[in-house]
């Protein structure tokens, strides 16, 4: 009988491995650090983690039974990918359960930061009940969203975004420029992006290349009204950066679901500024797509343990790993 180590997360539903998975047992345990992952899967096949369990190499060393690491969730860089292949050890994600939900939910962002919208709240709920509370707001339309990285959440956005009458540019050095044009964006150069865009969304995937990206040099190059979303993960920003940005007027607001420590910290300066929207790395939620991921999670685990390829597998040998 396999043994299913779940980390102990609110989007997992053990419930659903065990429909497809009725032989298994499964356990539910906090996750934490590779110490706790280490002490409670000795005997685990399976570990099911979400990104705020570090895997790193050691535990593939500790834990001789492990077959299979299922990252529930599209991010997989929690997870040592070359080290689990070394140990025979198969890497899966979610590459698409939620989609339409973070590109929804990065426009929704984008949307209140032009129009102001959780200011004018604020101020409506506290007796206000004027439409100066949101000075300077701008035209959306004619403006220029720059996307950093142009993966299938960026791609989605862009479909989102056509009816805005936006031009919409990208920097990703690994896609084709007329891979681009067919979707109606133009590549560009991160530098140029920065300069051209007056909103800045970022879908890039936290790697070495990318971690900080948007540093004080890359906010001192956007124009003073610009804008930065962020939907993918909290380390691709400087966060002190941003928020002396912010404070300073250097750049116009931040919508950001993610942080590089999440939550943020009490005393985070990002939380204190207006000008900056934060919301608890929710994009991905949505009723079908918790359901989606599960079932996805329960298939990959299924296929694994069977001595199948699982049809979302990590290529451990993909090049910016």
């Amino acid at each position: 009988m396999s043994e299913i180590l779940v980390s102990d997360d609110p989007m997992l539903d053990p419930d659903v491995l065990a429909g497809a998975l009725p032989d298994a047992t499964i356990r539910t345990e906090p996750l934490p650090d590779e110490r706790a992952i280490v002490a409670a899967g000795s005997d685990a096949a399976a570990l099911v983690v979400d990104v705020n369990t570090p895997v790193p190499a050691s535990v593939f060393e500790q834990l001789p039974a492990l077959q299979i690491v299922a990252r529930a969730g599209v991010g997989f860089e929690n997870v040592d990918v070359k080290a689990a292949a070394e140990h025979d050890v198969v890497v899966t994600n979610v590459p698409e359960y939620c989609t339409d939900e973070v590109a929804t939910h990065g426009l929704a962002l984008l949307l209140d930061c032009v129009r102001k919208i959780a200011e004018y709240d604020r101020a409506t709920a506290a007796g206000g009940w004027a439409w100066e509370e949101g000075r300077p707001v701008h035209r959306f339309p004619d403006t220029t969203l720059g996307l950093v990285s142009f993966g299938p959440i960026a791609r989605r956005l862009r479909e989102r975004v056509r009816g805005f009458d936006l031009d919409v540019i990208a920097y990703d050095p690994y896609v084709d420029p007329e891979e681009m044009a067919e979707a109606g964006v133009e590549r560009v150069s991160f530098e140029e992006l920065l300069a051209r865009a007056d909103h800045v969304s970022l879908h890039a995937p936290l790697t070495d290349e990318t971690e900080g990206l948007i540093d004080a040099d890359a906010l001192g190059a956007m124009q003073d009204h610009a804008i930065v979303v962020n939907t993918a993960r909290g380390g691709l920003i400087d966060e002190a950066a941003l928020a002396d940005a912010l404070a300073d007027g250097e750049i116009g607001a931040a919508g950001l679901d993610v942080s590089r420590r999440e939550p943020p910290a009490d005393d985070s300066p990002l939380r204190a500024l207006d000008n900056c929207l934060l919301t608890p790395h929710a994009g991905w939620y949505s009723v079908e797509a918790r359901e989606e991921l599960n079932e996805t999670v329960a298939r990959n685990v299924a296929a694994a343990l069977d001595g199948e390829t699982p049809p979302n597998r990590i290529d451990p040998d993909l090049d910016w790993l």
